[in-house]
């Protein structure tokens, strides 16, 4: 463990400092003279009147310095992305692809640098950092092949505007960018407020290398909302965040004829009844606190016949006792590291806290892996395992998605009761149910509000082929997902599947 100092910086902060000096050596057109991060803008890079730092949630340290553009600049670099639609859509999709095809070598051949620099920027393990970039990877690979069938008869609707939560940046976010602008689009995204903002200006500046009609900017949401959602240049949004400001973004689109897919968050029930295969269940439990359940499809809910939870509980201790939680990058295995800031992880408590004081019982609260830190490195934005029982009804955790791991068990003595309480949040994004009866497990299935049910298994967004969308108040708009997501955003004779308001 490295605990000495040089020049006044702990020697721990160096590798991130050492790894930017890469980043700059190989994308130096990202960077300003003084190290700073710009924003690629319809084929410029452009100077932000200030700057925000970019906190790695690992070890506190700051990991760069990313643009904060105003409300005007970003107005005007729309109708300059904006521009740059109709020269891309006029070139044939062979023509695209081909374009689009030299981004991803570009991506390929700097792989290991984006996967260890995405490991600093948001906190994920090296192995799970590594799965968000080659997922995006061998995603654009499985829509090279098949965007042909899918834009038969289709054209593509103008500038796409994407707004992103910070957790995929690549199999999500950029897989998106890479599809909207192969279908013939031009595209502008927004950094991520919380993290992510480093890897993606990186990657971007490789696809405008491409020549791709991609642009990233990086501000204040509430000062560029007006320009990436309203601006009359935006022929379609993409959104995947929380529902207050999914609501807000959906109220503004509504009225409008402007494409939209818009995630939002929801509570995703796991039921279990009549059930004996405990072993299993085990396995996804412990499946399901990849990057510590900061996931839009991530199960923080478990509403269990009244007579199984003893055999829950002990199955679920049992399993989550053996999780490792601490430092990602510093060589010792871990499970998940950090959430995404130590403000998270107080939110967190003090919703934990005050469930307590009004007599909620913690059934479990994990330790962090002590020799899995730096040594006197920051631990705020640390949080291991915790399981709650008897929520009150009026709390946050009982009626929100927490997005981090922290579980709700709820127990339940008939099947509408269970039912009752797994739609809970009016709607979500996956749900499941455990049973050894199947037609048991069939009657419940259809009765939960989710998109996607599980039979004694987990759900998840799914890749390549796979649509995704959401019920109730977890989504709106058209769903995505293989030739979904194409459809979203072309326009042609194939109705969209979606969540439409009534």
């Amino acid at each position: 463990m490295l605990d000495t100092e040089r020049g006044g910086e702990p020697l721990r902060h160096l590798e991130s400092r050492l790894l930017l000096a890469e980043a700059r050596r190989a994308v130096p057109e990202a960077f300003d003279s003084q190290g700073r991060l710009l924003s690629p803008v319809a084929g410029k890079w452009v100077q932000p009147p200030a700057w925000f730092k970019a906190i790695s949630p690992v070890d506190g340290s700051v990991l760069a310095e990313l643009p904060l553009l105003g409300a005007a600049q970003v107005a005007a670099g729309v109708e300059q992305a904006a521009a740059e639609f109709a020269p891309w859509a006029a070139r044939p999709l062979d023509d695209r692809a081909r374009t689009v095809a030299e981004a991803v070598v570009l991506l390929h051949s700097h792989r290991d640098l984006l996967v260890r620099i995405l490991a600093w920027d948001i906190g994920k393990t090296l192995p799970t950092a590594s799965n968000d970039v080659d997922r995006c990877l061998a995603g654009i690979a499985w829509y090279l092949e098949q965007m042909g069938r899918m834009i038969d008869g289709r054209k593509p609707l103008g500038l796409v505007s994407n707004i992103a939560s910070w957790n995929y940046p690549f199999s999500v976010l950029l897989l998106n960018v890479l599809v909207q602008s192969l279908a013939g689009n031009s595209v502008i995204a927004k950094i991520p407020t919380q993290g992510g903002g480093v890897s993606l200006t990186l990657a971007f500046a490789l696809l405008r290398r491409a020549g791709l009609p991609v642009s990233l900017v990086g501000g204040r949401g509430r000062d560029l909302s007006e320009a990436l959602v309203g601006h009359s240049h935006i022929a379609g949004v993409a959104f995947i965040g929380g529902r207050a400001n999914g609501g807000e973004v959906h109220r503004r689109l509504r009225d409008t004829d402007k494409r939209y897919a818009l995630e939002m968050e929801g509570v995703n029930a796991y039921a279990i009844t009549h059930f004996t295969d405990w072993d299993g269940l085990g396995e996804q439990i412990r499946a399901g606190f990849d990057f510590g359940k900061q996931r839009c499809t991530a199960y923080t809910r478990w509403v269990v016949e009244k007579s199984l939870v003893p055999k829950f509980v002990r199955t679920y201790v049992d399993t989550v006792s053996t999780l490792r939680v601490g430092n990602p990058v510093v060589g010792a295995h871990v499970d998940f590291g950090p959430l995404i800031s130590p403000s998270k992880v107080q939110e967190l408590r003090t919703l934990i806290e005050e469930a307590r004081a009004q007599g909620t019982q913690v059934l479990h609260q994990g330790m962090l892996a002590e020799d899995a830190f730096s040594a006197r490195q920051e631990r705020g934005a640390y949080l291991p395992p915790v399981l709650l029982f008897g929520v009150p009804r009026d709390s946050e955790l009982y009626l929100r998605e927490p997005f981090g791991p922290v579980d709700v068990l709820v127990s339940v003595d008939s099947e509408e009761e269970l039912l009752r309480e797994a739609n809970v949040s009016n709607g979500a994004l996956v749900a499941s149910v455990a049973t050894d009866d199947p037609e048991l497990a069939r009657r419940i299935a259809e009765r939960l509000h989710a998109f996607k049910v599980g039979i004694n298994a987990l759900r998840s967004r799914g890749d390549r082929e796979e649509s995704f969308g959401g019920r109730g108040g977890s989504w709106a708009g058209a769903f995505v997902g293989g030739i979904h997501l194409v459809r979203a955003f072309t326009d042609g004779p194939h109705p969209m599947e979606g969540n439409w308001p009534a």
